[in-house]
């Protein structure tokens, strides 16, 4: 299933994508996708309603509007640094021996086509295209990598947008330049993995006013989505429909030699294959 939120900031409803033109309309019998709705055995709840619903003919035609993020905000959003062994030698910095964790605020989450806004102060805003997971069930000491497919909900293209300066400069936690309102855009779709053949066969690519800056693949991952989500229960309890950021590619910013940093009026377009496409305009801070 592809799940979606559409409708304005705060009223979105729950709607599961049938193709590019319709949607099966789920408001009546899921409140949101949300934790409650993920910890409550949702997806299973509402995959016969869908196909009943779909083989009725009850489907609704996408009508132009808003696409919000397709969970609603999460009880915390985890990301992971240097995942990508392309990016890692791009930035200079060795591969690490585990995951590097930081933490995002969960309110930086907007849809897919949202806007992005340049924080105050920023000197070097950047991009990351990633796939993101999102965690289905209360998960904590997992026994084994293979046991965490069971625990993921879906996948979901995100941009893991930074402000190198706030995080490199400022000392203290990567947290500082990730955390800005609207610095991660996700969606347009949750992905169920019954939708996806291979999550290690999956190209990414973003473009910054048309021109390609980032192309990888999951292939070249270090850490997979099934390692990282077995890591980190090891550390935590991760919650239903909780968001992992699980890294990015070659091709950001300051990856460029001189580097290359988002200003007010960029477009930013990004996507995964078979988990859709964003696009969002880049303002100037508030």
């Amino acid at each position: 299933m592809y799940l979606m939120r559409i409708g304005e900031p705060g009223a979105e409803k729950p709607v599961v994508r049938v193709d590019d033109g319709h949607y099966v309309d789920l408001s009546d019998v899921a409140g949101d996708f949300d934790e409650k709705f993920f910890g409550g055995g949702g997806l299973g709840r509402i995959r016969p309603i869908v196909e009943e619903r779909v083989a009725a003919g009850r489907v609704s035609a996408f009508a132009g509007e808003r696409v919000g993020a397709p969970i609603a905000r999460p009880h915390q959003i985890l990301c992971i640094g240097l995942n990508y062994r392309d990016h890692a030698a791009e930035t200079g910095q060795a591969v690490p021996d585990e995951p590097i964790l930081f933490t995002k605020s969960p309110n930086t989450l907007v849809g897919p086509d949202d806007d992005v806004r340049i924080p105050r102060g920023s000197t070097k805003p950047d991009w990351e295209v990633e796939l993101g997971i999102v965690i289905g069930r209360r998960t904590s000491y997992l026994d084994s990598v293979a046991d965490a497919r069971a625990a993921i909900a879906g996948y979901l293209v995100v941009n893991d947008v930074s402000e190198r300066a706030f995080q490199m400069e400022r000392g203290g936690q990567w947290a500082k330049g990730k955390s800005a309102e609207t610095f991660n855009p996700a969606g347009p779709w949750l992905v169920t993995p019954d939708e996806i053949d291979d999550v290690l066969a999956l190209d990414l690519w973003l473009d910054v006013n048309g021109q390609r800056r980032q192309t990888g693949n999951t292939r070249t991952m270090i850490f997979d989505p099934y390692f990282i989500v077995h890591h980190l229960s090891q550390f935590m309890v991760l919650e239903p429909g909780d968001l992992i950021n699980t890294g990015t590619p070659p091709g950001v910013g300051m990856g460029f030699r001189p580097p290359v940093w988002l200003r007010p009026g960029d477009v930013v377009e990004l996507g995964i294959d078979g988990l859709g496409r964003q696009r969002q305009h880049v303002l100037a801070p508030r």
